[in-house]
C-alpha cells in the first residue's frame, strides 16, 4: 500500500512536469533529469553577421573557409522569416567581402602564416599548396607563398631530423642488417618525406648524405645561389 504522502509527492512531480511543457524531461544515468537543449534560432542578416564576427575573432582564417562556414550555419539553422512570413535575404558573399574591407580577413596573411607554420613543422612546399588550396587561397597566392629551394630544403632537413631519417638517425644499426631489410627501410622513409610534401630529389639527398655537415653544406649552397638572385 502507497502512503498518502508519497502518493502526494508523486503527484506533485508529475503536477510541476505538466506545469513545465507536459512530458518530463528525460532522466540522465545520474538519475538527474536532461534539459531539453533549446533548438537554435533560424538566422538572419544581422545573426549570421554576429556569427562571422565571432568566428573571425577566434580562428585565423581565409575567406572561402568563412563562407563554407557561414553556409553550413545557414544549413542548419535555417532563414528567418520577416514579419510579413517571408524569408529574410542573405547575402553571404557581401559579408565576407565587407569583413575583407574592415581588415578581419586577409588571404594574403592566411597564407603567409599558414606556409611559416607548415614549414616550422618541417612539411614541404606540396604539402603548403596542398593546405592553402583546401583554405580556398588563389592560385596566384599559392605561387606567392610556395616555399623558396632554401625553405624546401631546410624543412626537409627539419622533418628528417625530426623521424630521425638519414645521418640523423642510427644509420650504422640500419646498414647491419641485410640488404633487403635496408632497402625496405629506405624506401619507407622516403615515402614518410613524400606524404610530408617533400621532393622525391630531396628526400633521397638527406638518406644519402654522409653526415649532418654534407646537409648544412647542401642548405648552404642554396642560400649562397639565392642571395646571387637577390
Amino acid at each position: 500500500m502507497v502512503s498518502g504522502k508519497a502518493n502526494s509527492s508523486s503527484r506533485g512531480s508529475d503536477y510541476r512536469s505538466e506545469i513545465a511543457g507536459g512530458k518530463g524531461a528525460e532522466p540522465d544515468d545520474s538519475g538527474r533529469a536532461k534539459r531539453p537543449r533549446r533548438k537554435a534560432l533560424p538566422l538572419d542578416q544581422t545573426s549570421l553577421h554576429d556569427l562571422a564576427l565571432s568566428y573571425v575573432a577566434r580562428f585565423a582564417t581565409s575567406g572561402a573557409r568563412l563562407e563554407t562556414f557561414l553556409r553550413r550555419k545557414l544549413r542548419e539553422r535555417g532563414i528567418a522569416e520577416d514579419g510579413d512570413g517571408t524569408s529574410a535575404e542573405i547575402d553571404i558573399p557581401a559579408l565576407v567581402e565587407r569583413m575583407i574591407e574592415l581588415g578581419y580577413l586577409d588571404d594574403d596573411a592566411y597564407a603567409r602564416m599558414r606556409s611559416r607554420d607548415l614549414r616550422a613543422r618541417g612539411y614541404g612546399a606540396r604539402r603548403v599548396e596542398q593546405v592553402l588550396w583546401a583554405a580556398g587561397i588563389d592560385d596566384d597566392l599559392r605561387s606567392h607563398h610556395r616555399p623558396s629551394e632554401v625553405a624546401s630544403r631546410r624543412a626537409a632537413m627539419l622533418m628528417a631530423q625530426k623521424r630521425r631519417l638519414g645521418p640523423y638517425g642510427n644509420r650504422h644499426a640500419d646498414e647491419a642488417g641485410d640488404a633487403a631489410q635496408h632497402h625496405k627501410a629506405r624506401e619507407k622513409a622516403i615515402a614518410a618525406m613524400l606524404r610530408a610534401g617533400h621532393d622525391v630529389a630531396h628526400a633521397r639527398f638527406i638518406l644519402d648524405a654522409a653526415d649532418i655537415a654534407q646537409l648544412e653544406e647542401w642548405l648552404a649552397e642554396a642560400e649562397a645561389d639565392a642571395e646571387q638572385e637577390d
